[in-house]
C-alpha cells in the first residue's frame, strides 16, 4: 500500500508541475502583451518621439498652454525648430528632451535644422 501511495503522490506532484508549466507557457505573452499596451498607454499623450530620422506623430493637435515635449531616441542629433522661429531646440542626443509651451493657437510648423528633410506640425487650438 505504501508504494501505491507514493506513486500517487508522484504522479499527482508532476501533473501539478506540468499544469503549472503550461499555465506559465500560456499567460506569459499575455502578461507581456499587458505589460507592453500599459507601457504605451502611460507614454505621455502631448509628445512627440524623434526616431529614425522621423517626428512621430508628424501632426499633433493640443489645447492653448499645452506643454509639448520632443524626445530624441535616435542615436545621433536632432534639433526641433519653428518655421517662423518662435520656438528652436539645442542640438539633442540619444535621449535628449525639448519641451515648449504653446501660449496661442496657430499652426506651428518645424523641422530639424541638421536634417531639413525632417518634418511635424503642431496644431494648436
Amino acid at each position: 500500500m505504501n508504494y501505491r501511495s507514493n506513486y500517487v503522490r508522484v504522479v499527482v506532484s508532476r501533473f501539478v508541475a506540468h499544469r503549472a508549466l503550461v499555465a506559465a507557457i500560456l499567460l506569459g505573452p499575455l502578461l507581456g502583451a499587458t505589460l507592453a499596451f500599459a507601457a504605451v498607454a502611460a507614454q505621455e499623450t502631448n509628445s512627440v518621439m524623434i526616431d529614425n530620422f522621423t517626428f512621430t506623430p508628424k501632426e499633433l493637435t493640443v489645447p492653448v498652454g499645452t506643454t509639448v515635449k520632443w524626445v530624441n531616441h535616435d542615436d545621433i542629433p536632432h534639433t526641433v525648430m519653428d518655421t517662423s522661429k518662435s520656438f528652436r531646440s539645442k542640438p539633442l542626443d540619444t535621449n535628449d528632451t525639448f519641451s515648449f509651451t504653446f501660449a496661442t493657437a496657430g499652426t506651428f510648423n518645424y523641422f530639424c535644422s541638421l536634417h531639413p528633410q525632417m518634418v511635424g506640425k503642431i496644431v494648436v487650438q
